[in-house]
């Protein structure tokens, strides 16, 4: 005789999805409105939310299962078999990104509000789901990543869960132009900018390079937030640029990028 699917358990199952949906909804939006709120434990407070997230969810598939379902042990091990095979039919990706946000989650490689790369693309963490992780770019371009990713390719955090970040600035100067002066003009622009973040283990250090017909100057330092980290660059160059003109160091004669585009391609002819 066959047993037919009682409607009361279907309802009671998808109720619990929504309930669950719903709640990691609020949460997410409690969290991150209060994050920005908090200053410099805005990442802290941010990377909650997948933690948060997957402990819901797994609760609700538990209680699923358990509770709803009434599920027996052999039919607990028959649903077990019949959930492997599903995953090798065509589940398997779906499987893999939720292990992977559950690494992402745990191992941390990147948190939600940091500087990532990732491939060919580099932006703020904006969230880590159950499937997917989603960044924005500089070009405000919304990329979303599988988490299985996490498993095939490096992904460099610039920030690593620190509301400071280190930002690189190149300044390229006349040869003949006096390099102590320009490294001195590029960090006092620096240590003046209001967006800079300055500590015993946040130091500022200038660099400076010597090129065939150009000299580069480079500036490491951190900017306070992560998300002023153009703003930072900006002023830092512009002030520069405007003490460089005034102290009489100039710009290199010829175009360094066509340089840089020439060497490229004799390197490739070779």
């Amino acid at each position: 005789m066959t047993e037919t699917i009682d409607i009361g358990i279907v309802i009671d199952a998808i109720s619990i999805i929504v309930i669950a949906y719903l709640l990691t909804w609020v949460i997410t939006f409690v969290l991150t409105r209060f994050s920005e709120r908090v200053g410099i434990y805005r990442v802290t407070v941010k990377m909650v939310i997948p933690l948060l997230k997957f402990s819901i969810y797994g609760v609700a598939f538990y209680y699923i299962l358990r509770d709803v379902f009434a599920l027996t042990t052999t039919e607990s091990i028959a649903f077990s078999g019949l959930f492997g095979a599903a995953i090798g039919f065509g589940l398997k990706d779906l499987f893999a990104d939720i292990i992977g946000g559950i690494v992402i989650t745990l191992e941390k490689p990147y948190q939600i509000g940091d500087k990532i790369t990732m491939g060919d693309y580099y932006g703020e963490v904006q969230d880590i789901g159950l499937r997917a992780t989603k960044f924005v770019t500089p070009g405000d371009t919304l990329i979303t990543a599988p988490n299985y990713m996490v498993f095939t390719q490096a992904v460099a955090s610039a920030n690593a869960g620190n509301p400071e970040m280190m930002v690189v600035i190149d300044l390229f100067i006349d040869s003949d132009s006096h390099a102590d002066l320009a490294m001195k003009i590029l960090r006092e622009a620096v240590v003046t900018s209001k967006y800079v973040y300055v500590s015993r283990k946040r130091p500022v250090a200038i660099l400076l390079k010597d090129f065939p017909f150009y000299r580069r100057i480079r500036s490491k330092a951190y900017v306070n937030d992560l998300r002023y980290e153009f703003e930072f660059e900006s002023d830092v160059t512009e002030r520069a640029w405007d003490e460089f003109a005034r102290k009489g160091i100039g710009a290199p004669k010829v175009n360094v990028l066509s340089e840089s585009a020439a060497g490229n391609r004799n390197a490739r002819s070779s």
